[in-house]
């Protein structure tokens, strides 16, 4: 019931209240502390010849800025076509393993760039022949950057599967029948 009354205490006259909000030219700065009314006397009041420079011309500075010439220039328009076809005609290498890439849909590969399965293979090619698959083979053969080939073969292990025989135990075995 309490609800009821202080809202109806909060609704009444609202419209016309509102409409004198509204219609108020503008609104009341806030008081200023009293402590700082001294201070702004004293700014207002103040002869400092910084504070007097700042609101008089300067006819010196006004000739030196009217000396100034700005020439701005376009970026060619041959620059950036050249900078969009480079995207296009990016250097494209044929695939390197024999895997089917059917699942895929792998037709070509950047220069600089791995296939996901291309990675695996060359992970598992150096795993199991390192001598073979140096560092440097790896580079020329799939045109990468040494230092990305050393950073695929330091941080990227492929997977190992063992398969532990089952102990053959001399129990006997539930068959269902």
């Amino acid at each position: 019931m309490g609800g009821r009354l202080t809202r109806a205490i909060r609704n009444f006259n609202l419209e016309n209240r509102a409409h004198v909000e509204i219609g108020k030219q503008k609104p009341t700065s806030a008081p200023r502390h009293p402590g700082n009314q001294a201070l702004m006397k004293q700014q207002k009041l103040s002869d400092l010849p910084e504070a007097r420079d700042v609101h008089n011309k300067n006819e010196e500075l006004l000739s030196l800025l009217r000396d100034v010439y700005v020439d701005s220039k376009d970026i060619p328009a041959k620059r950036l076509k050249t900078v969009e076809t480079s995207k296009q005609l990016q250097e494209h290498r044929l695939l390197k393993s024999t895997m089917s890439y059917d699942l895929f849909n792998i037709t070509k590969v950047p220069k600089g760039k791995l296939s996901i399965p291309e990675a695996l293979v060359i992970l598992n090619n150096h795993k199991l022949q390192p001598q073979v698959w140096t560092v440097d083979k790896i580079a020329e053969d799939y045109s990468l950057d040494l230092k990305d080939v050393k950073g695929l073969l330091e941080f990227f292990k492929p997977f190992e599967i063992k398969v532990l025989p089952p102990k053959h135990d001399n129990k006997e075995r539930l068959i269902a029948s």
